[in-house]
Parts: structure tokens; C-alpha cells; sequence
């Protein structure tokens, strides 16, 4: 009994562990258009993203005194240990697990609740976005 559980749980981390590159790229997906929406009520410069290695990182400006300066920047990458993401911000770090459903669906848990795209979204981007609303 105990050897097919474990092996269902390694079929199972193995099969994360292949899907994690297309998890960030579907994350990136998302943050991307978060920004774009950003971007469109702030101005162009308010916000951007950038990807390089299965990292993802997006800088947040705010207009001051004439011109844009850096309000914060957020980092986000893979870590195939937890399996799932790392987010830095502000000296921060924020761990969300990524995992599988049937349908090559992803699931997201942070601590001991589990989150919509929506929700990782709001997680890694509302403080950098909108530091003066709290939460």
C-alpha cells in the first residue's frame, strides 16, 4: 500500500516539475495583462514587465516632481523544490505552490489556502501596484 502511494506522489511531483515552465509562462500571461491595465489608467510609463530565464519582473513607477520615479519592483521565479513560485518584492518573499489537475489545469496554494490565477495575480502585483490601499 505504502509503495503505490509513494509512487503516485513521485508521478505526481514529476509531472509538476514538467509543467512548471509553462506554469510561469501562463503566470507571465497574466501578469502581462495586469500591467497593460495598469499602464492604460496611469500612463505608458507607470508600469512594465520584463521575462528572461523563467523570471519574471515588473517595475512600478509613479510620476513625481516632473518625471517617473521606480515605487517598487517584483521579482518572480521558479522553484523546483516547493514545486512553484518565488515572488520577491521589497524585501519580501512570498512562496505560492503550483500543482496539477486533470486537464493540464494548474492549481495555486499559498500558506494553507488555495488561489484562482486571479487571486496569485493580486498577490504578487497589489502591493507594488497600489502600496497606499494596504492589504
Amino acid at each position: 500500500m505504502r509503495i503505490a502511494e509513494e509512487k503516485e506522489r513521485r508521478e505526481r511531483d514529476a509531472l509538476v516539475q514538467e509543467r512548471l515552465p509553462r506554469a510561469i509562462e501562463e503566470l507571465g500571461n497574466h501578469l502581462r495583462e495586469c500591467v497593460e491595465a495598469y499602464r492604460a489608467a496611469f500612463g505608458k510609463e507607470a508600469a512594465e514587465i520584463s521575462s528572461e530565464d523563467a523570471r519574471l519582473g515588473v517595475t512600478v513607477r509613479h510620476q513625481r516632481e516632473g518625471g517617473w520615479q521606480e515605487r517598487a519592483q517584483v521579482r518572480v521565479g521558479t522553484v523546483a523544490q516547493l514545486p512553484g513560485f518565488l515572488v520577491e518584492r521589497g524585501g519580501e518573499t512570498v512562496e505560492i505552490e503550483v500543482g496539477t489537475l486533470p486537464g493540464d489545469r494548474l492549481l495555486f496554494k499559498h500558506g494553507e489556502h488555495y488561489l484562482t490565477m486571479e487571486q496569485v495575480t493580486q498577490l504578487i502585483l497589489d502591493r507594488a501596484f497600489f502600496p497606499d490601499l494596504g492589504g
